[in-house]
């Protein structure tokens, strides 16, 4: 599976979600179980590398902003959310997290930062697939710390100052 075929699943199951992170997560599972293991597999590597490129302090700021405030666990949760928007969405993003406020329609907090699923849908199709549990994929760890230099994340001073344009249109102030 090559990165196009990558985004074109993500597109088609979000698409057909309306957005939905728990829908698209049911729909991910549903077209992965069409395709072969090594397949989906390789849609785990192409989800698994996006998520850990994600592990920045710029994005975890911006996740904060959009969902005023997050742990270790919401970030994890927005990832792999962000991953389910799509390449434009994910790639702005880690262009420059503050283009979020461009890129999103909307968002709601309560439904649109919370996709842990989207992350085990390659597991769960696999393992119909199979009836195993899928192997290790080969890719590096995420490592420890993310990437970027570290700031306050709980601080709106901060988080108004480094995301201006998502903190008028989404922030709390």
């Amino acid at each position: 599976m090559d990165e196009t075929e990558f985004w074109e699943i993500v597109d088609s199951t979000r698409e057909a979600a309306e957005g939905d992170p728990e829908d698209q997560a049911d729909l991910l599972v549903e077209r992965l179980v069409r395709l072969d293991p090594e397949a989906v597999l390789d849609f785990a590597r192409h989800f698994e590398a996006r998520y850990n490129r994600a592990y920045r302090w710029e994005l975890w700021g911006a996740a904060a902003v959009l969902l005023d405030g997050a742990g270790d666990d919401a970030f994890d949760f927005f990832r792999c959310w962000l991953i389910g928007q799509g390449r434009e969405v994910f790639e702005g993003a880690l262009h420059d997290p503050d283009s979020l406020a461009d890129l999103l329609d909307d968002f709601d907090a309560e439904a649109d930062g919370e996709a842990e699923d989207l992350g085990y849908a390659a597991d769960e199709a696999y393992e119909q697939l199979t009836g195993v549990v899928a192997p290790d994929l080969g890719l590096p760890p995420q490592p420890t710390e993310p990437v970027g230099t570290p700031f306050r994340l709980d601080d709106d001073g901060v988080l108004a100052a480094r995301y201006p344009a998502l903190w008028e249109r989404f922030g709390a102030g």
